[in-house]
């Protein structure tokens, strides 16, 4: 079997494409997350504790290399210069984004358990024991007699 024709049988699989699917939905849904925790959730955050832009709240730790060019009050810019800071306003909007991210998905995966058939009433029929496991017993049984 040649390497394409191996190929073509690994991707044509449906694990793969739903894989596939998966990710490329993934990643649309995260920029629909993202939007919605920096656009909407952050700067209402952001008013809350008196400042518009909440992933700014930094810490620097390191002193200015010489020659800094860019504002001493921005993250982005002291990040750029290789400051050496700790963005914890920066990591509590991803924190959030991960938050309102993980509880879309609790909400989806709670919503489709819903719509799928219940195993439980399958299950709940007594299962039928076969003739051979009988015959055994019946055989088990006389041998103790």
């Amino acid at each position: 079997m040649g390497l394409l024709t191996e190929f073509k049988n690994f991707i044509n699989r449906g694990n793969v494409m739903d894989l596939a699917v998966g990710v490329i939905i993934g990643g649309a849904f995260a920029t629909i997350t993202k939007s919605l925790t920096d656009d909407l959730i952050m700067p209402v955050v952001g008013f809350l504790f008196g400042g518009a832009d909440f992933s700014g709240y930094f810490l620097r730790l390191g002193a200015l290399p010489a020659g800094f060019k860019g504002n001493p009050e921005s993250y982005a810019d002291l990040k750029a210069a290789g400051v050496a800071t700790i963005g914890w306003g920066e990591f509590l909007t991803v924190f959030v984004n991960f938050l309102i991210l993980a509880f879309i998905i609790f909400l989806l995966v709670k919503a489709v358990n819903r719509l799928m058939p219940r195993e439980e009433a399958a299950s709940a029929e007594p299962i039928a024991t076969p003739e051979d496991v009988l015959l055994l017993r019946e055989i088990r049984d006389s041998l103790k007699k």
